[in-house]
């Protein structure tokens, strides 16, 4: 039984490696999507800025089981095959970065024109301007919806178990069927539940520091 509990928690912990790699790679990889998102869905060129409508638009309006779905059994079809991981990846980014990208555009757009044209009559270019005085405010009044994706991302890292990667939920429910018992479920929900109080604490403290821009 030691034997098996120990077999269990090194098997739990390498599928906990595997979330918190879906995890981070997206974070990474759909938070910059996400700015450029915004920037070309409030683009003044009009063919760009209604295609990216299109991407937010089937990206929102799908579930992401069905994207993954889609990117690893259904590229195939025409000739881009890819490995699991890879497509799960791609899935979660181009999903996320869809999220992301009206989440910024909400916060670009609340900010009050008169900020670009004081930085203008300061001589900052339009890219500094952004950088500089824009985005700094647009994340102070975005982090609570950011932080709502974030923490909804950690736990749909589990819907990978459907292109067969062994993430944690995938090995609890393994270890669950094979010992018949509840407990391996129980201690992913404890692992899930720590991993939102560290997001929840850490997206708290940085509400707080960012609080000066109020």
């Amino acid at each position: 039984m030691k034997m098996n509990m120990y077999a269990l928690m090194i098997q739990m912990f390498e599928g906990l490696g595997m979330t918190l790699s879906i995890f981070v790679i997206t974070l990474i990889a759909a938070i910059p999507l996400g700015i450029a998102v915004a920037l070309m869905r409030l683009s003044k060129i009009k063919p760009l800025s209604k295609a990216i409508e299109l991407y937010i638009w089937i990206m929102r309006g799908t579930p992401l089981l069905l994207q993954l779905i889609f990117v690893f059994f259904g590229l195939p079809y025409i000739g881009i095959i890819m490995d699991r991981y890879p497509a799960a990846m791609m899935a979660f980014i181009l999903n996320y970065g869809a999220y992301f990208g009206e989440i910024f555009r909400g916060g670009i757009e609340a900010i009050d024109k008169g900020q670009y044209e004081a930085a203008e009559s300061l001589g900052l270019s339009p890219k500094r301007t952004f950088f500089r005085i824009i985005l700094p405010q647009v994340i102070k009044r975005i982090l609570p919806a950011v932080g709502n994706e974030v923490i909804t991302l950690i736990k749909d890292t589990s819907l990978v178990y459907v292109v067969g990667l062994g993430e944690l939920l995938r090995v609890g429910k393994i270890a669950s069927n094979r010992e018949a018992s509840l407990i391996p479920l129980m201690a992913v929900g404890i692992f899930y539940l720590i991993l939102t109080a560290i997001l929840t604490k850490s997206f708290e403290a940085a509400e707080k520091k960012l609080s000066y821009y109020q």
